[in-house]
């Protein structure tokens, strides 16, 4: 989808506290005093206040009709009651919620008290994303995960008992100690449950978390030496493909599955490139330039005009990953402007993620043929290669393609478009 078709905009809010931090974790999360949570929100809502004036300087569009938002983290249920009503009063202040907007809050499943769950319900929160990664409940210990198979089933009956029935669990294959029988009985547990969206993830590894450096460097702590091989790995990808399919729950993308309109509106909008505003630490936004942007505004740099004057720009933007740091007041973001080149890499990428794929009418109506012809060859290449398919005039993964889907990817990046700074 063309990023400026859709006028609507989706809200990523990032809570990086938890109780506890998991040993695969590699994201800007911790364990925080308690007293840090309101400072945080205060800041949330200077950001938020700020947002318009600086779309406005920096030339972007903010549209003011808002039809997701996605509270990540860390573990945002962790917040106080009060702190929620409070950020979703100033968000309603500051935009315009569609009437049918989906609104997504990631759990910890034993770690949502009953007046959290009380203010969710009230300010409308219609959609729980609960970090399980395994219903093992050795598996979940060792991964530095507080919760049990029965605290993760008690969760789930209070969310629904408070009118949360859009719930989704992840899983995660490849966790230290996993073994294809307890893979198998995590997916039994799962399919049981009978939720409508979950997401299945493989082992991450990389120097960003304390596994990962483990396993890089050969060491043995956080059970690294019980985590299994790739292929094995692997595997367990493919059985839960089949497994949850066979429970209802179709694949949509390389890593989520969902029944028949229960899909997740807000990632969807980061695959289907539509613009996004994140607010906290380490958030990202999306955001598309304006037509006819302001007198002195950097929308269009000048570097940018004379590497390619077909519009539009699309900037990128990310904020501190320090707490301290974010604490303290406003702080620069690191900024991005993406020329139609990049933008043409990234319709790849990022449509090739969904089993839908990529629609080549679609995307040469948008980027012109020119830009699809450079990568025709490449498809080609891994077409033969047995890592893409096309039907028509759709190219889509296959099954080996997502399994080495970072590969695939890495083919549409050799000749990378501008990056204006």
């Amino acid at each position: 989808m063309q990023f400026s078709q859709n006028p609507k905009l989706g809200i990523y809010i990032s809570v990086p506290f938890c109780r506890s931090k998991c040993t695969y974790c590699n994201f800007a999360s911790g364990v925080y005093p308690a007293s840090d949570h309101r400072r945080y929100v205060d800041r949330l809502i200077e950001d938020l206040k700020a947002s318009k004036p600086w779309a406005g300087q920096m030339g972007v569009e903010l549209p003011r009709r808002v039809d997701s938002v996605y509270f990540g983290g860390g573990t945002p249920s962790l917040l106080e009651a009060d702190l929620f009503e409070k950020l979703f009063a100033e968000l309603r202040n500051e935009f315009d919620f569609e009437p049918d907007a989906e609104i997504t809050v990631e759990c910890a499943p034993g770690q949502i008290s009953e007046p959290t769950l009380a203010a969710l319900a009230l300010v409308g929160v219609n959609r729980v994303s609960l970090g399980v990664q395994s219903f093992i409940d050795r598996e979940a210990q060792v991964s530095g995960r507080l919760h049990s198979r029965a605290s993760v089933l008690e969760t789930i009956a209070r969310l629904r008992a408070a009118g949360i029935t859009n719930i989704s669990v992840d899983l995660i294959a490849g966790l230290a100690g996993q073994t294809a029988s307890s893979w198998e009985e995590s997916l039994d547990v799962l399919t049981g449950l009978n939720v409508p969206h979950a997401s299945v993830y493989m082992l991450e590894v990389d120097e960003d978390s304390r596994l990962g450096r483990e396993l890089l460097g050969g060491g043995a702590r956080y059970y690294a030496e019980a985590v299994p091989p790739d292929d094995a790995i692997a595997s367990m990808y493919g059985v839960a493909v089949q497994r949850l399919t066979e429970g209802g729950l179709n694949q949509y993308e390389i890593s989520n599955f969902s029944r028949p309109g229960f899909e997740s509106r807000h990632n969807l909008r980061y695959w289907q490139r539509r613009p996004y505003l994140g607010l906290g630490l380490d958030a990202s936004s999306a955001l598309l330039s304006q037509e006819e942007a302001p007198a002195g505004s950097p929308s269009q740099p000048a570097l940018a005009r004379d590497l390619d004057p077909s519009p539009p720009y699309v900037l990128r933007t990310t904020t501190t990953d320090d707490l301290k740091e974010y604490l303290t007041g406003p702080q620069p973001v690191e900024t991005a402007w993406l020329s139609p080149d990049r933008q043409h890499e990234e319709a790849w990428f990022l449509g090739l993620r969904m089993n839908a794929g990529v629609d080549l009418p679609a995307v040469e109506a948008e980027f012109g043929a020119e830009r699809v012809m450079r990568v025709r060859k490449a498809v080609s290449k891994m077409t033969a290669d047995g890592l893409l398919i096309k039907e028509g005039e759709t190219v889509r993964l296959t099954e080996r393609g997502r399994l080495l889907s970072n590969d695939v990817f890495q083919e549409f990046l050799e000749d990378v478009g501008q990056e204006v700074r």
